[in-house]
Protein backbone atom coordinates (compact mmCIF):
# COMPACT_ATOMS: atom_id res chain seq x y z
CA UNK A 1 0.00 0.00 0.00
CA UNK A 2 2.64 2.43 0.97
CA UNK A 3 4.48 1.80 -2.75
CA UNK A 4 0.78 2.15 -3.88
CA UNK A 5 0.69 5.58 -2.03
CA UNK A 6 4.30 6.92 -3.58
CA UNK A 7 3.39 6.23 -7.07
CA UNK A 8 0.66 8.20 -6.75
CA UNK A 9 -1.36 5.08 -7.74
CA UNK A 10 -4.30 2.70 -6.29
CA UNK A 11 -3.40 -0.66 -4.84
CA UNK A 12 -6.22 -2.61 -7.10
CA UNK A 13 -7.37 -6.08 -5.91
CA UNK A 14 -7.69 -8.42 -8.93
CA UNK A 15 -9.06 -11.81 -7.89
CA UNK A 16 -10.17 -12.88 -4.75
CA UNK A 17 -10.88 -16.85 -5.59
CA UNK A 18 -7.12 -17.99 -4.44
CA UNK A 19 -6.42 -18.08 -1.06
CA UNK A 20 -3.84 -15.41 -1.76
CA UNK A 21 -5.36 -12.53 -3.05
CA UNK A 22 -4.48 -10.32 -6.55
CA UNK A 23 -3.61 -7.11 -6.40
CA UNK A 24 -1.98 -4.72 -8.64
CA UNK A 25 -0.64 -0.69 -8.47
CA UNK A 26 -2.27 1.26 -11.23
CA UNK A 27 -4.35 4.25 -11.97
CA UNK A 28 -8.16 2.84 -10.71
CA UNK A 29 -9.59 5.72 -12.76
CA UNK A 30 -8.40 4.97 -16.11
CA UNK A 31 -8.63 1.02 -15.39
CA UNK A 32 -12.36 1.77 -15.26
CA UNK A 33 -12.42 3.81 -17.93
CA UNK A 34 -10.50 1.07 -20.40
CA UNK A 35 -13.26 -1.87 -18.93
CA UNK A 36 -16.38 0.69 -19.88
CA UNK A 37 -14.89 0.99 -23.21
CA UNK A 38 -14.84 -2.59 -23.69
CA UNK A 39 -18.41 -2.88 -22.42
CA UNK A 40 -19.61 -0.12 -25.19
CA UNK A 41 -17.02 -2.21 -27.85
CA UNK A 42 -19.17 -5.50 -27.00
CA UNK A 43 -22.45 -4.13 -26.89
CA UNK A 44 -21.56 -1.93 -30.29
CA UNK A 45 -20.78 -5.58 -32.01
CA UNK A 46 -24.12 -7.51 -30.35
CA UNK A 47 -27.17 -7.97 -33.49
CA UNK A 48 -30.18 -6.72 -32.00
CA UNK A 49 -33.48 -9.19 -33.37
CA UNK A 50 -35.72 -7.36 -34.31
CA UNK A 51 -39.60 -8.95 -34.58
CA UNK A 52 -40.62 -7.74 -38.39
CA UNK A 53 -45.08 -8.23 -38.49
CA UNK A 54 -46.54 -8.87 -42.20
CA UNK A 55 -50.12 -8.76 -42.59
CA UNK A 56 -51.88 -10.58 -44.84
CA UNK A 57 -55.73 -12.00 -45.36
CA UNK A 58 -57.39 -15.57 -46.64
CA UNK A 59 -57.81 -14.11 -50.30
CA UNK A 60 -54.55 -12.38 -50.85
CA UNK A 61 -54.27 -11.51 -54.71
CA UNK A 62 -50.87 -13.47 -56.33
CA UNK A 63 -49.21 -10.23 -56.71
CA UNK A 64 -49.98 -8.49 -53.15
CA UNK A 65 -48.70 -12.52 -51.46
CA UNK A 66 -45.34 -11.86 -53.69
CA UNK A 67 -44.48 -8.34 -52.35
CA UNK A 68 -45.26 -9.66 -48.97
CA UNK A 69 -43.35 -12.41 -49.54
CA UNK A 70 -40.17 -10.45 -50.96
CA UNK A 71 -40.57 -8.38 -47.95
CA UNK A 72 -40.13 -11.39 -45.84
CA UNK A 73 -36.94 -12.14 -47.58
CA UNK A 74 -35.43 -9.12 -46.86
CA UNK A 75 -36.46 -9.34 -43.23
CA UNK A 76 -35.28 -12.56 -42.49
CA UNK A 77 -31.82 -11.80 -44.39
CA UNK A 78 -31.06 -9.02 -42.48
CA UNK A 79 -31.34 -11.62 -39.62
CA UNK A 80 -35.00 -10.81 -38.39
CA UNK A 81 -37.97 -12.53 -37.10
CA UNK A 82 -41.06 -12.33 -39.14
CA UNK A 83 -44.37 -12.86 -37.68
CA UNK A 84 -47.28 -13.15 -40.10
CA UNK A 85 -50.19 -12.37 -39.12
CA UNK A 86 -53.32 -13.38 -41.40
CA UNK A 87 -56.60 -11.55 -40.25
CA UNK A 88 -60.43 -12.84 -40.87
CA UNK A 89 -63.07 -10.14 -41.37
CA UNK A 90 -66.52 -11.48 -41.26
CA UNK A 91 -67.77 -14.26 -42.65
CA UNK A 92 -64.17 -15.14 -43.61
CA UNK A 93 -63.77 -16.89 -40.21
CA UNK A 94 -66.24 -20.01 -41.22
CA UNK A 95 -62.85 -20.80 -44.20
CA UNK A 96 -60.17 -21.17 -41.65
CA UNK A 97 -58.84 -24.05 -43.99
CA UNK A 98 -57.91 -20.94 -46.77
CA UNK A 99 -55.91 -18.97 -44.75
CA UNK A 100 -54.06 -22.27 -43.22
CA UNK A 101 -53.40 -23.15 -47.05
CA UNK A 102 -51.60 -19.66 -47.31
CA UNK A 103 -49.46 -19.32 -44.21
CA UNK A 104 -48.31 -23.11 -45.64
CA UNK A 105 -47.68 -21.34 -48.83
CA UNK A 106 -45.57 -18.44 -46.86
CA UNK A 107 -43.42 -21.65 -45.08
CA UNK A 108 -42.81 -23.66 -48.28
CA UNK A 109 -41.68 -20.52 -50.33
CA UNK A 110 -39.37 -19.35 -47.08
CA UNK A 111 -37.96 -22.73 -46.71
CA UNK A 112 -34.39 -22.08 -47.78
CA UNK A 113 -34.57 -18.88 -46.01
CA UNK A 114 -36.47 -19.88 -42.64
CA UNK A 115 -37.20 -22.43 -39.83
CA UNK A 116 -40.83 -22.07 -38.15
CA UNK A 117 -40.75 -21.27 -35.18
CA UNK A 118 -44.17 -21.00 -33.99
CA UNK A 119 -46.55 -23.31 -36.44
CA UNK A 120 -49.95 -21.72 -37.47
CA UNK A 121 -52.11 -21.13 -34.52
CA UNK A 122 -55.60 -19.26 -34.14
CA UNK A 123 -56.14 -16.52 -31.86
CA UNK A 124 -59.50 -15.41 -32.13
CA UNK A 125 -59.93 -13.36 -35.31
CA UNK A 126 -56.28 -13.87 -36.32
CA UNK A 127 -54.07 -16.69 -37.34
CA UNK A 128 -50.31 -16.36 -36.51
CA UNK A 129 -47.02 -17.84 -37.07
CA UNK A 130 -43.66 -17.18 -36.58
CA UNK A 131 -40.96 -17.79 -38.72
CA UNK A 132 -36.54 -17.33 -37.61
CA UNK A 133 -33.83 -17.02 -40.25
CA UNK A 134 -31.78 -20.25 -40.50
Amino acid sequence: MNKAFDAGLDLVEISRATDIPVAKIMDFGKYKYEMQKKKAEAKKKQKVIEIKEIKLTPTIDKHDYEVKLKNARRFLEEGNKVKFTLRFRGRELSYQQQGVEVLQNVIQDLESLSKVEQMPKLEGKQMGMLLSAK
